[in-house]
């Protein structure tokens, strides 16, 4: 599976980064930054989470 990040979407709220912080984290600028895109069932509950907290929708799974 895969995390799909719409960067012209994310305003850099971090919420994303505080539900799945193995996955993704904010850099210096707090821009988000995907640290695995691929992620298997193991991970699959820190994706989920990560994308329906977010209150722009600009993390989807595929």
């Amino acid at each position: 599976m895969k995390i799909i990040l719409d960067r012209p979407r994310c305003e850099g709220h971090g919420l994303c980064e505080e539900a799945a912080p193995q996955l993704m984290h904010l850099d210096d600028e707090g821009e988000l930054v995907l640290d695995r895109e691929e992620f298997d069932a193991a991970d699959a509950a820190l994706a989920n989470a990560a994308v329906r907290v977010c209150p722009v929708a600009a993390l989807r799974i595929a």
